[in-house]
């Protein structure tokens, strides 16, 4: 935990608007996978060429990645940024999502910042984007899928996606009936584990919004913040806090 520790702080330090977002109020409801495809302005595929690693920035400036656009799943490809305001993972945390993970956000989005705000260098994800004052940013809110790595064409993340893309294209009333209708399909496929997991998760789209947090989540409300206090040392607290209590539920 001693490299843990530090680097969790000087995450939430450099990382200041994910780590703003950090607070969500009680009630909150993380995004279903169909409203955060539904609310992005722009769901690009694209592969991190470059960018500033998490231990080489100077300060909440010098974080950055360097994309190189694939495709635009839903918005224009010609306005995709190629580079974002989050840094470069390395060491322990230079791990790809699991490619069959459809439910929660990357680990790193639970290290204190709600959000996943470290890449790998040369991996290839899907972002949902919203565009704000000129400027790209993580789409959904906190512990959303915003970022995840889709390593191969047929990821069940990159899949499931367009799927919900092409439901969201037909009349509302509609929605729901194509829902069932693929997932009826895909339980006849009960030797195929992937068409089980996307049958899962389209249940879960159609049960409809995702339940509030639950209370390890949200702020203490017995614990006084300072209004003035500046947003990154907040989060750089709250960082190290949640590394120790980590550390603690594995002892």
């Amino acid at each position: 935990m001693r490299f843990l520790l530090p680097t969790l702080a000087a995450l939430a330090c450099l990382a200041a608007q994910p780590a703003a977002a950090c607070s969500p109020v009680p009630g909150y409801r993380v995004p279903t996978n169909m409203e955060l495809t539904a609310g992005a302005d722009l769901i690009l595929l694209a592969t991190v060429t470059g960018g500033v690693a998490i231990d080489d920035a100077d300060g909440p400036d010098g974080v950055r990645i360097d994309l190189r656009p694939v495709a635009a799943l839903k918005g224009d490809l010609a306005s995709a940024p190629t580079s974002l305001d989050i840094a470069l993972a390395t060491g322990r945390f230079a791990l790809p999502s699991n490619p069959y993970e459809l439910v929660d956000a990357h680990p790193l989005a639970y290290i204190g910042g709600c959000t996943r705000y470290m890449v790998p260098l040369g991996s290839r994800l899907l972002f949902f984007l919203d565009r704000h004052e000129q400027r790209w940013i993580p789409a959904g809110g906190p512990f959303s899928r915003w970022a995840e790595d889709v390593l191969t064409d047929d990821a069940p993340w990159l899949a499931a996606v367009k799927f919900y893309l092409e439901v969201q294209a037909l009349p509302e009333g509609e929605r729901s009936a194509a829902l069932s209708a693929r997932g009826d399909e895909l339980r006849k496929q009960p030797l195929d584990p992937v068409a089980q997991l996307l049958a899962d998760d389209i249940d879960r789209q159609l049960a409809g919004p995702n339940e509030p947090l639950r209370r390890e989540f949200l702020p203490d409300p017995d614990e006084d913040e300072d209004e003035d206090a500046d947003p990154a040392e907040t989060a750089a607290r709250k960082a190290v806090k949640a590394a120790k209590e980590a550390a603690r539920s594995r002892d």
